[in-house]
């Protein structure tokens, strides 16, 4: 949907810009292994999704039920959505839907409304009934089923074996075995309360998680997209590398409004990829750059990856502190991406893109500029201590009412009236801090029944309901993903068998804080080559954080170093999401992208360490309670320097080739840099001015060998 007449005194798109993103006004192609029927199995996919939607926006605007009832139908409905939308088989048909997957759906539906039945009954009794026990295993294995189909067999496997672990891990020998426990009181810890699948995930996940992802696809709808790939283009096209930095830039605005990597693929790559294809990179290469671009807007505020909300939730800090922590991460991340890319550019010889290909950012901002609103009440709100549900839910209205009048605003004459428009919309939107929700409510079916009989209008509405439609699909991965881990929970929790790693960690961590700290990321990674993120950090959050607490790492500081390693995790083969949506864009091998985009984000691996020596690269107080601007000046200027340092030892460039010994003094500038202490920062910041003094010795003797050359 085109709003380019919308904002007032908008001016019109150049040619340029019409002709390079074009593509971005068309349908987005699914690129996933969703079904895509047509007829009257199509409208039943739609209206289950619109139901969905519908569901999520009463319970954020009324709070109608008790919290584990909403968690019980949210997940009832993902299961639904997940056995209309997904097929039993990579082979099945994508263009029918089998009337048996249709009879799952419908009685997955029907088994998440038991809570909601029986709630009563379910809180007044001490133990479960045979119906309680039979519904817990109907729901259990349909989620491991659901799971299976939208993720692979990797999580559902490890989910497993944390179950099987619970039912008879009382035959292990030695202290892994637990104590022994029923299978009634297996059932009942993951189905009838709210520590096992209806869990602080899944709670996350039916309140916060699903209106930011609405947020984020309404924002798409609206034009939000095509802005960001105008902006990108227009800041760094024509640099070396451009369209790779386009690449990386777009990405990281997309990460303000997005926290699914996966979704930033399929929406930003299906724009960057062929761009980077189209002027002389690899395929492999374009598919990793957008697949490691991508992965950060998990840690990218304000709408960071569901991740962010389970932690707020968990350690019961504010959503907003959450995001003060992960900014500095979150731009030292892209930091590095660009960095890379830069390298890799200048060690291929390629070029930007011609001048006269590249759109104007700014006249793109002042023909866009009004879709940043919802974007910064957002920010304003979570950063004047409103909840994140209730600012995703004003953001989310905030941007419908922009749509829809924008749309109205087109079909206004003069721009003076235009502006009046706006304005009165403005006052009558204030009300809603007097008179609360039932102000907006009114004011958005209002202008949806004003575009239901204007010229246009019908588009406009036919876009908002495609947003709420896409914003239920794009919720049931990660929706399916908090439900699945909720199994883990419920066993760490019931077994307590998360001491005894902690334990392990902590005798590691007495010799050396390091090997502490390499252990969690080792466990981080090789979860990761296997299953998402949210089960990543759940997992080992669960087992590693407290530890790291006790060795004196900051809670906080904790949770975040296991929730970055998790986002790089997410990167690495044979599971690594984000390279196989890209590899589907790039039709390349998403082994190799997800090899390559390892490489890629290699430099970044120092952050996580850096912040855990020194909180106050996450803008956190030290082990003494203090914090300072200028310790937080100090430590990023190191990191930024590391960062630096790590990549050109990794690409082996620096402007010129970089000897392998080379390589090695940069690597090792880079690690002295790492650890907080005086003498290796002494040695760090030494060798690297060393390092840069030899460089540019070395790079003005290559160019006087030139110069005589081309004379």
């Amino acid at each position: 949907m085109s709003q380019s007449t919308a904002a007032p005194g908008a001016a019109p798109a150049s040619p340029a810009t019409d002709e390079l993103l074009g593509a971005l006004d068309q349908p987005s192609v699914d690129h996933g292994h969703q079904r895509r029927p047509l007829g009257r199995a199509a409208l039943l996919i739609a209206g289950t999704a619109l139901a969905f939607s519908a569901f999520q926006l009463v319970v954020a605007s009324f709070h109608p039920l008790s919290s584990l009832v909403t968690r019980s139908i949210h997940v009832g409905f993902l299961l639904m959505l997940a056995f209309l939308l997904y097929p039993a088989r990579n082979r099945s048909p994508r263009d029918t839907l089998p009337w048996h997957d249709t009879l799952i759906a419908a009685a997955a539906f029907a088994l998440g409304l038991y809570h909601w039945v029986f709630e009563a009954d379910i809180v007044q009794r001490l133990d479960p009934t045979t119906a309680d026990m039979a519904v817990g295993v109907l729901v259990v294995v349909l989620l491991f089923e659901a799971a299976r189909r939208v993720m692979g067999l990797a999580l559902p496997i490890v989910c497993a074996s944390f179950l099987a672990y619970g039912l008879f891990g009382q035959y292990l020998p030695g202290d892994l075995a637990h104590r022994g426990y029923g299978f009634d009181q297996i059932v009942s810890q993951l189905h009838l309360g709210t520590e096992g699948i209806y869990g602080i995930p899944t709670l996350v996940s039916a309140t916060y998680i699903f209106l930011f992802i609405l947020f984020g696809a309404f924002l798409e709808h609206a034009g939000m997209i095509r802005l960001f790939n105008e902006l990108a283009l227009g800041f760094v096209g024509h640099a070396k590398g451009g369209p790779a930095k386009v690449a990386v830039v777009s990405s990281g605005f997309m990460g303000t409004i997005s926290g699914s990597g996966v979704a930033n693929v399929l929406t930003v790559g299906s724009f960057t990829i062929p761009l980077m294809k189209r002027f002389g990179y690899k395929g492999v290469f374009a598919g990793a750059v957008e697949a490691t671009s991508s992965m950060g807007g998990q840690i990218m505020p304000p709408v960071m990856g569901a991740v962010a909300f389970i932690m707020a939730e968990t350690l019961n800090l504010p959503y907003s502190q959450i995001c003060i922590a992960a900014a500095v991460p979150a731009f030292l991340y892209y930091l590095t991406a660009f960095w890379m890319v830069h390298l890799e550019a200048g060690r291929l010889n390629l070029v930007g893109m011609p001048k006269d290909q590249i759109p104007d950012p700014w006249r793109a901002m002042k023909r866009s500029w009004y879709l940043l609103l919802p974007l910064a009440a957002l920010v304003a709100m979570l950063f004047h201590g409103f909840t994140p549900m209730f600012a995703g839910m004003t953001g989310l209205a905030l941007t419908a009412i922009l749509i829809l009048g924008a749309s109205l605003a087109a079909r206004i004459g003069p721009t003076t009236f235009r502006y009046v428009f706006w304005i009165g919309l403005g006052v009558v939107a204030s009300f809603f801090v007097k008179f609360g929700i039932w102000v907006v409510l009114g004011l958005i079916a209002a202008m949806v029944l004003g575009n239901a009989f204007v010229a246009g209008g019908r588009a406009t509405l036919a876009s908002l309901r495609a947003s709420l439609v896409d914003g239920a699909k794009q919720a049931v991965a990660v929706g399916l993903a908090c439900a699945i881990v909720g199994v883990i929970i419920g066993t760490l929790t019931l077994t307590g068998a998360a001491t005894n790693f902690a334990g392990f960690i902590l005798e590691v961590g007495e010799t050396s804080l390091f090997l502490s700290l390499a252990l969690t990321m080792l466990v981080c990674l090789v979860l990761g080559m296997g299953i998402p993120t949210i089960p990543n950090y759940i997992i080992t959050s669960s087992i590693a954080a407290p530890a790291l607490l006790t060795l004196g790492v900051p809670l906080l500081v904790s949770h975040m170093f296991v929730f970055y390693f998790g986002i790089m995790a997410d990167l690495t083969p044979p599971v690594a999401l984000a390279a196989f949506a890209a590899a589907s864009i790039a039709k390349e091998s998403a082994m190799k992208i997800g090899v390559k985009a390892t490489q890629i984000a290699i430099a970044g691996f120092v952050i996580p360490y850096m912040a855990v020596y020194d909180p106050a690269l996450m803008l956190q107080p030290n082990a003494a309670g203090v914090f300072t601007w200028g310790a937080a000046a100090y430590v990023i200027g190191k990191a930024v320097l590391a960062i630096s340092l790590w990549g050109v030892a990794a690409v082996g460039y620096a402007g010129r080739p970089v000897h392998p010994i080379e390589r090695v003094w940069a690597a090792a500038a880079a690690s002295m840099l790492v650890v907080a202490m005086p003498v290796t920062d002494e040695i760090g910041i030494a060798a690297a001015a060393g390092f840069g003094a030899w460089n540019l010795w070395r790079l003005r003797r290559l160019r006087r060998a030139v110069e005589p050359a081309t004379a």
